[in-house]
């Protein structure tokens, strides 16, 4: 065989892969393993989407490739949404692209506008769809640092002239992952503002906007005036919706970035399925919709609750999030979140992400996704505790 690419050799194992290695191996040993460490929700799509699906799958249209931005059907129902939801106007035939999930257009946008050298400015910590997009590209990090004692919001003003200057690209995650920090829409219009001194594009991946607590309702970046032409959004019907699987959301904003990213995708996929876009204009238009995320985000906040309060009581001085269904843990003094995890992983079966896996600025934490049942949930925080009390 030949040898792969050499930038193979510079992508790290995928923090969630390396996970379900470790998961597998104490199932194997019979261990009762409990994760806390993907956040892919664990309760089921709705029936209002179902239904739609189950139409829509029969339907001989569907049964030959899609077309590459989507169904106009789809986008109108993406640009209505919008319309309704953060009261901003797009065209559908120009500023909305279909994605096989948010992921991907993430992913593509990186591929779409860095070349060798160029740079991104990435938070740190994130997601590390970013980082690794860029590396492979062969584009250039520079790395945000969010801390607490900003609410997890990047520090715009202390990067660099020379750096803005050469920057391309700058990613935006709020509510997020993995901290679950929330942004209001006066830091947008900073970003906006940033970007548009520099030249750089946008890009806001905003998964999470629909999954949120306590009277916080999270904006989006194109809300700020003359936002469209620097910016771009990527939102995902995955986690208001119980739809990681289906794989399945849109770009919306700048229409040379829509464009761009339309270009990339021509050339690597064929769209997505007809049926499941049938399926997400089911959940972007139904009236159940609305009550339907009311329902999912009184779970998780119930949730939230129960978990902060478990991890407070054996000091690990947890906040409770105003968006996501993440917690980001300060882990035990004198302990690395590595250290802290493979600890918990052996001794009680529980598994959570170490921060540093999202970054160098997330060592001394980890998340925890709260996508489990209560009786589940109950169970990890009690054995957390147990190994906390030791």
């Amino acid at each position: 065989m030949p040898k792969p690419a050499a930038r193979l050799a510079a992508v790290p194992p995928h923090l969630f892969a390396e996970i379900d290695k470790r998961k597998a191996a104490l199932i194997a040993q019979g261990v009762d393993v409990i994760s806390l460490g993907i956040g892919d929700p664990d309760l089921p799509t709705p029936d209002f989407i179902l239904d739609a699906m189950a139409r829509a799958i029969r339907e001989p249209v569907h049964h030959r490739y899609p077309e590459h931005e989507g169904q106009p059907a789809f986008r109108e129902a993406a640009a209505d949404y919008y319309g309704r939801r953060f009261g901003v106007h797009l065209d559908a035939k120009r500023e909305i692209l279909a994605l096989i999930g948010a992921k991907e257009g993430l992913a593509h946008l990186i591929w779409a506008y860095i070349d060798k050298g160029d740079v991104a400015l990435v938070p740190d910590p994130a997601h590390p769809v970013y980082k690794t997009q860029v590396g492979l590209a062969g584009g250039t990090v520079y790395p945000l640092t969010l801390k607490h004692e900003r609410h997890f919001l990047p520090n715009l003003d202390a990067i660099p002239t020379d750096v803005a200057h050469r920057a391309k690209l700058l990613f935006l995650n709020y509510p997020n992952n993995p901290t679950g920090a929330v942004a209001d829409l006066g830091f947008y219009e900073e970003a906006v503002a940033f970007c548009r001194r520099h030249d750089i594009l946008l890009v806001s991946d905003n998964a999470y906007s629909e999954t949120t607590f306590d009277d916080y309702v999270a904006p989006s970046v194109l809300q700020v005036p003359g936002a469209k032409a620097v910016a771009v959004e990527c939102w995902s019907l995955s986690k208001p919706f119980n739809m990681t699987g289906w794989r399945i959301g849109f770009a919306a904003g700048n229409a040379h970035a829509i464009r761009h990213l339309g270009v990339i995708k021509t050339n690597l996929d064929s769209g997505q399925f007809g049926a499941i876009q049938a399926a997400g204009i089911a959940a972007l238009t139904s009236p159940e919709a609305p009550r339907f995320i009311a329902q999912m985000n009184e779970v998780y906040r119930h949730r939230r609750d129960m978990a902060a309060n478990g991890l407070w009581s054996i000091g690990m001085q947890t906040e409770s999030p105003h968006g996501t269904f993440y917690l980001w843990a300060p882990v035990p003094h004198g302990q690395t979140s590595a250290g802290f995890v493979t600890d918990l992983l052996n001794e009680t079966g529980v598994v959570v992400t170490p921060g540093s896996s999202y970054g160098p600025a997330g060592e001394g934490y980890v998340r925890l996704a709260l996508c489990l049942d209560e009786h589940r949930l109950q169970e990890a925080l009690g054995r957390i505790q147990k190994y906390g009390r030791k």
